[in-house]
């Protein structure tokens, strides 16, 4: 496996749950660190949310490998943030055989 270029200084973000006093809940995003990273654009498409189109990119981010348990380790309910632009995490997976790097599959959505 090449050495990723870790140049891109990532936030990771989990989701936090409060209660809203009327037996539901507001979801807020709890910042857990920075991270840096390599990120590479994949396959990108136009999908409708909510009636709006919404342009979805398939990103592949990597970052250093952390031990299963690690607040570090990303993980698929969690996301990266970069100023305004969010990477919503959908598979976790080891980049090589030794666990020194983490490949995370993401996908960055915004309003078109």
């Amino acid at each position: 496996m090449k050495t990723p270029r870790l140049n891109r200084k990532l936030v990771l973000e989990a989701p936090q749950r409060t209660e809203d006093g009327a037996g539901g809940y507001v979801e807020t995003w709890q910042a857990l660190g920075t991270v840096w990273a390599q990120v590479t654009a994949r396959a990108g498409r136009e999908i409708a949310q909510s009636g709006a189109p919404v342009s979805a990119m398939g990103c592949k981010i990597v970052v250093r490998g952390a031990p299963f348990g690690d607040a570090q380790r990303p993980r698929p309910d969690q996301r990266f943030r970069e100023g305004e632009r969010v990477f919503v995490i959908q598979a976790v997976a080891e980049s090589d055989a030794n666990g020194r790097y983490i490949t995370c599959f993401a996908t960055e959505e915004s309003t078109v």
